[in-house]
This record gives C-alpha cells, sequence and structure tokens, in this order.
C-alpha cells in the first residue's frame, strides 16, 4: 500500500469530529464575541502574540481546535500536554526542553488539555517558567478557573470564556458532515439534532456519524434519530417559543403555589435537554422577586441549588432543582422588592444627574472636607437606638417610600420592624 492509501486509511478511520476540525480561524464556527474581525484573540492569534492564557467553555465548543489554529500559526514551538496522562515527570522535561528554547532565544507555547485535572503542586511547577517567560502557557478547561487554577497562576493568564454553540453553528457543522456522507436528512431533524446537541460540536459530529452507520438506504426518519439519541421526543428549539412558554409555566406555578405542577413544568424542560444552569438561574430570580423577605433563606437555597446543578450536572442535579422548586413553591409569597425595586427605578432614571447630599459623601482630603464634604453626617452608632434624623435621599426625593413590605410568612417581621424605626423617627425628631 502507498503512502497516499496509508493517508486516506489513516484519515477515514478518525472520528468525524477530528476530519472536520478546522485548519483556519475562517473555517471556525461560533465564539464570535471572541474571534470576530477585530476582536482580541483574533488579533493574537493572527499577529502571532499570544500570552498565558485559559480557555475555559463547556465541551465540544473549540477549545483544543483553537490550540491547534495557534499551533500552526505560531512560529513558536507548539507542545501539546494532556493533564490526564501526565504528572510532575513530565512537566519537568518539558520546562527542561522550554528553558533550552529559551536560552537560544525561542519560544515555547505549552497548551495543557484538562488543566483542572492537574493538583496544586503539579499547577505549581508551571509558575516559575511562565514567570520567567520561558513557557507561554495555554489551559483548558470546562471548570471555572477561580475554583479550579491556582490564584497566583490565574494572575498571570488572561481568560477567555468559550459559549456553547448555538444551534445554527451546529447545523453549519452538521450540513459540512452531510458533504461527506450524503445522507437524506430533513432540515427539521437536522434542526432537532443540533438542538439536541446542546452546544458541543462533538457530540452532534459522533451523532450525525451513528445515523450515517446505521442509516443503509441513507434515509433519516425520526424513529432512526430517535434511537441514535435515546430520546422518545426531540428537544423543543431552547431559543424558540416553547423555550420561553415552559419557563413561563414553571415561573407562574411556583408563584401560584403549586408544587405538583411546578415540578412537572421542571421534569419536562430538564428530559427535554434544557441547561439545567438556566433552570437555576431563573429560580434565583423567582427567590427574590416573587418570595423575597416572606422566606429570606430562599434566596440561600436557590443559590446551593446553581452551584449543585454547576458541581454535579445532569441527570444528578434533578433532585437539587426539585427540591427548591418545591421549596419555592410552597413557602409564603412577596413581590415587595420587585415592587420597590421598580419603584426606585423611575425615579433613578429621571434623576440620573441627582447630586449625592454633600453630607453623603466621603471626605478623604482636605480640599474635600473644606467644600463640605462629609459636612453634618451622622454616624448612627453614636445615636440612641441606632438611629439618626439624618435624610440619606437627594433633596427633590425627601420622605418618598418604595418599600412597602406585606405580612407575608417572615416579612410581617421586617414590616413591623420598619413601623417602629418610622414611628421613632417621628416621636424623636419632630
Amino acid at each position: 500500500m502507498n503512502d497516499e492509501n496509508n493517508l486516506f486509511s489513516n484519515l477515514i478511520s478518525q472520528p468525524l469530529a477530528a476530519r472536520l476540525r478546522p485548519q483556519d480561524l475562517d473555517q471556525f464556527e461560533g465564539q464570535e464575541h471572541l474571534l470576530g474581525e477585530g476582536k482580541i484573540l483574533r488579533q493574537m492569534i493572527e499577529s502571532d502574540k499570544i500570552p498565558s492564557m485559559i480557555f475555559w467553555g463547556p465541551p465540544g465548543v473549540g477549545k483544543t481546535t483553537l490550540a491547534g489554529i495557534i499551533a500552526r500559526k505560531t512560529k513558536a514551538e507548539f507542545i501539546n500536554f494532556s493533564a490526564v496522562t501526565s504528572g510532575i515527570k513530565e512537566i519537568k522535561n518539558v520546562m527542561q526542553q522550554a528553558e533550552h528554547n529559551h536560552s537560544f532565544g525561542m519560544r515555547t507555547l505549552l497548551f495543557v488539555d484538562e488543566i483542572h485535572r492537574f493538583n496544586k503542586a503539579q499547577q505549581d511547577a508551571f509558575l516559575p517558567f511562565v514567570e520567567r517567560g520561558s513557557i507561554i502557557l495555554i489551559g483548558a478547561t470546562t471548570e471555572n478557573p477561580s475554583f479550579e487554577i491556582n490564584s497566583a497562576l490565574l494572575s498571570r493568564c488572561k481568560v477567555f470564556v468559550l459559549k456553547a454553540l448555538s444551534v445554527e453553528n451546529i447545523i453549519n457543522l452538521l450540513k459540512r458532515a452531510n458533504e461527506i456522507f450524503n445522507l437524506k436528512i430533513s432540515d427539521e431533524l437536522l434542526k432537532n439534532l443540533a438542538v439536541f446537541s446542546n452546544g458541543d460540536a462533538r457530540s452532534a459530529l459522533s451523532t450525525f456519524e451513528m445515523l450515517a452507520s446505521i442509516a443503509g438506504d441513507k434515509i433519516i426518519t425520526p424513529e432512526i434519530l430517535e434511537q441514535c439519541t435515546s430520546k422518545k421526543s426531540l428537544l423543543y428549539d431552547k431559543s424558540g417559543e416553547e423555550h420561553y412558554n415552559l419557563i413561563s409555566a414553571l415561573h407562574k406555578s411556583m408563584r401560584n403555589s403549586d408544587p405538583d405542577a411546578a415540578i412537572y413544568w421542571l421534569a419536562r424542560m430538564l428530559e427535554a435537554g434544557e441547561d439545567p444552569l438556566y433552570i437555576a438561574r431563573r429560580i434565583i430570580r423567582f427567590a427574590s422577586e416573587d418570595v423575597g423577605l416572606a422566606e429570606p433563606h430562599a434566596l440561600e437555597m436557590a443559590v446551593a441549588a446553581y452551584n449543585a446543578c454547576h458541581y454535579i450536572g445532569m441527570p444528578e442535579c434533578s433532585v437539587n432543582l426539585a427540591q427548591v422548586v418545591i421549596h419555592l413553591s410552597i413557602c409564603p409569597k412577596s413581590n415587595s422588592l420587585d415592587v420597590a425595586y421598580a419603584k426606585a427605578k423611575e425615579d433613578a432614571l429621571k434623576d440620573l444627574a441627582e447630586p449625592v447630599p454633600l453630607h453623603l459623601r466621603n471626605a478623604p482630603t482636605s480640599l474635600m472636607r473644606e467644600l463640605g464634604y462629609g459636612k453634618n453626617y451622622e454616624f448612627a452608632h453614636d445615636f440612641e437606638k441606632r438611629i439618626t434624623k439624618m435624610q440619606c435621599l437627594p433633596e427633590n426625593l425627601q420622605n418618598k417610600e418604595y418599600y412597602s413590605p406585606t405580612t407575608q410568612g417572615s416579612e410581617a417581621v421586617y414590616k413591623n420592624r420598619l413601623e417602629k424605626i418610622k414611628a421613632y423617627k417621628k416621636s424623636k425628631y419632630k
């Protein structure tokens, strides 16, 4: 077998995602906020002025592909390094090579895939070489760098956040893939597959490759797609009307204190493949918008549920979301915080140029003190009951009231306390 045939055999034996991997930025799908014309990361790559940096994003969005494009573009020596298969010994060997290159004025770009898998000692091994400029480190991670990367190393790296690919991005990739397989697949099924992939190009292309292997007549039916996705019903379009209808149904069911309906709509979304972090973010909003101080711990529980979704993902985090959804459905409701903010926002937008009263301003310099900054400020801790007569609103809004607490749940305590504060001010400072 000649070299040409060997090359062809190697190519077709590769997974589809590898065969379609872009070779340059013009072929790259997604990340327009970083790689669009004139964007900072594109400029860095095209000018070969790469700093140490971290690519943070979900699986299948192009972190490794970007590293490959940089490898082809840069004039530096490029070393591909995996945190899964490497330890301290391998790190030291690579660092010695980088130091040797540095002594001859050569740059070394070191790409570390899944850098979050390195422990503290392994990450520390990179630090002195990054500081000296012996290596330019490019790390890729699916985990939040703030938690998984040593602060000293992270402070020396620029973090670029890569987003899940859009449905349109995935469809474009699938159409490129179909130039190889020439399957007969409708636009609707192609879109369903793109939605099912949840922004992961690797997942979409792997499923497409599976379709090609089982469709003997090259005709893709909904039943064949269902087999490959293990879904009885394909996902709703996450950017379309049904997406908003379902989250609205969940929100309104919780507001109406109907835990059975709320848990049903939660299940509808999760089983359709909705991002649990999206649902968790909406629940955090609900905890303050519709529950608020009627149950002050609701916000803590909602944030805890978001963290649980972040740490363990689906399907395990479904029960964490179920816990907070049922709790928020049953607990007392109050929208007084939302109403208060809306009233304050209306006045704030009308009076954006309203100056801060002088007595509320800090006076760190003698000039500011001479101008009256901080004059007549009343330090609450020096007064009886820690309450003064001092006005804290701009002059034209003095005595305006925005927050009107309800008697629901724990907010009754806040209402009682606020009434006592107002009564004390009225009697004490007539």
